[in-house]
């Protein structure tokens, strides 16, 4: 079962990659990729996100806030890995099962940013354009100023936009130290 649960996520990470290099090359038919963390169902923006990868071993750094995992080899850069579940949310970073780490990845932001992390989420939920929603909503006014917009599908879920570039750029991202 864990053999076919992996190959699974091996063939969907395989497609998810696939189709981000197809909108890249031939337009963009997808807006964002999709991802669940801490239980909220999330939108990137793909012009602000980077590379997938699967959850590495992270070399934690001392004397940083709770959510800055630490520091992660991405093929042969040097990243920052911020536990975006924690980060979002202002709670602990949460241990997770062997499960819940089969299906975790580190999502790099885009090298446009000029800010060399990656956001750990729990789960990849695929690709998605404004058409796969019904509706949207302005974020209320004491959402963090990152929070973009919430989309509602068809099935009723509402998807919270994040806008990367201006959650990059803010100064509770940039300073990791502890208090």
């Amino acid at each position: 079962m864990a053999t076919r649960n992996r190959q699974a996520l091996r063939d969907l990470q395989t497609r998810l990659a696939g189709r981000l290099q197809q909108a890249r090359t031939e337009g963009v038919s997808a807006s964002w990729l999709a991802v669940e963390a801490a239980g909220r169902s999330m939108l990137l923006p793909l012009a602000q996100s980077g590379e997938i990868f699967p959850l590495a071993a992270v070399q934690s750094v001392p004397y940083t806030r709770e959510w800055f995992l630490g520091v992660a080899n991405l093929r042969g850069g040097l990243f920052g890995v911020v536990d975006f579940a924690s980060f979002v949310t202002g709670q602990v970073p949460v241990r997770r099962s062997d499960s819940a780490r089969e299906q975790a990845r580190l999502v790099a932001l885009n090298p446009a940013l000029e800010v060399n992390c990656a956001i750990l989420i729990d789960r990849l939920s695929g690709l998605r354009n404004a058409q796969d929603f019904v509706s949207r909503e302005d974020t209320a006014a004491d959402a963090p100023a990152y929070f973009a917009g919430t989309y509602t599908d068809r099935a009723g879920k509402q998807w919270q936009e994040i806008n990367l570039q201006a959650m990059s750029s803010q100064t509770d991202f940039l300073s990791i130290t502890a208090m």
